[in-house]
């Protein structure tokens, strides 16, 4: 039995099927975890019948209260204190004074006001507060004004 020379030759390429294969099943992987990694602060807004919405704002800056009443600015904690020297220190460097305010709806409304004037004390030309729309009035109130 005589072996050809062709037949002994070894194949030398690179079998690249697995690695493509893998490198599929994490774009698809990543693809759909991508629109699951939204930052920020997770807050209950109010409900409004008039809520219309924004303009986009090219860099907005925003202030939030969550239900335990810690503030932060642009996802960065600062004390109610600290609010307005950081404002200011912010808006050294922007041509827009504008400000969006989130508030959890169980935050007290005495410590909202105090937040807003504390923006306000910075100098914001502009402080919007930012809600969600609302199909009735029982909704906003959570079905208790019947109770009254």
């Amino acid at each position: 039995m005589t072996v050809n020379s062709n037949q002994s030759s070894l194949l030398s390429d690179i079998n690249v099927t697995p690695f493509v294969d893998v490198m599929l099943v994490l774009l698809i992987v990543f693809m759909v975890a991508a629109p699951m990694m939204v930052q920020g602060v997770d807050v209950s807004l109010p409900q409004t019948q008039h809520a219309t919405s924004l303009d986009q704002v090219e860099d907005p800056l925003i202030v939030v209260i969550d239900d335990n009443g810690a503030i932060t600015i642009n996802e960065t904690p600062v004390s109610v204190d600290g609010l307005g020297e950081k404002l200011a220190f912010i808006f050294e460097n922007r041509t827009s004074n504008n400000v969006f305010l989130r508030a959890d709806t169980n935050v007290s409304y005495g410590i909202v006001v105090l937040v807003m004037s504390e923006i306000k004390k910075a100098g914001v030309q502009q402080l919007g507060v930012v809600t969600e729309p609302v199909g009735s009035i029982e909704e906003a109130l959570g079905g208790n004004q019947g109770s009254r």
